[in-house]
Order: structure tokens, then C-alpha cells, then sequence
């Protein structure tokens, strides 16, 4: 098993309640879902953050390519003719 470390976190009342539920339907401790939740949000926002740092990384090496806004713009507004005027299909 992995090793472990105890931590105390404030959360709103009705979280509380919500994980207690939650809890007892799931027959899982209120410890381990918080613990798996977590884990899951770090893992997402790690995901997002070495995204971001990858793409500021390329947006700076020599010879990167950027599109002009207007250009884009105009791509979409042909591709997608009827969200340009804010309707949907």
C-alpha cells in the first residue's frame, strides 16, 4: 500500500453533508472519497498546467507559426455560418 499522510481541510457544511450521503451509499469512507477526489482534481489540474506550460513553450521557440485573429475569425465564420449570427444548429 501506498504511504499515506493525514491532512485537515475546511469545507462548507453542506459539502460535509453531501459526502456523508455519499458515504453511507456508497459504503466507502468519507476519508476515502475525499482522498480519491483529490487525487483526481490534482491529477486533472497537473494535466492543464504541463498543457499550458507545453504550448507557451512552443509559442516561444524560433520559428513558431501564429495564425492572425481576423483569419480565424473569418475560417469560422464560413465553417459555421449560423454561429457567427449566434444561432444554433
Amino acid at each position: 500500500m501506498a504511504q499515506t499522510t493525514t491532512m485537515t481541510v475546511r469545507i462548507p457544511a453542506d459539502v460535509a453533508d453531501r459526502l456523508d450521503r455519499l458515504s453511507q451509499a456508497t459504503d466507502r469512507t468519507k476519508s476515502y472519497l475525499a482522498g480519491r477526489a483529490i487525487e483526481e482534481f490534482v491529477s486533472a489540474q497537473e494535466w492543464q498546467v504541463k498543457a499550458i506550460s507545453d504550448a507557451v513553450r512552443e509559442a516561444d521557440a524560433t520559428g513558431a507559426h501564429f495564425t492572425d485573429h481576423g483569419d480565424v475569425v473569418a475560417w469560422m465564420r464560413k465553417k459555421a455560418p449560423a454561429a457567427s449570427k449566434g444561432q444554433h444548429s
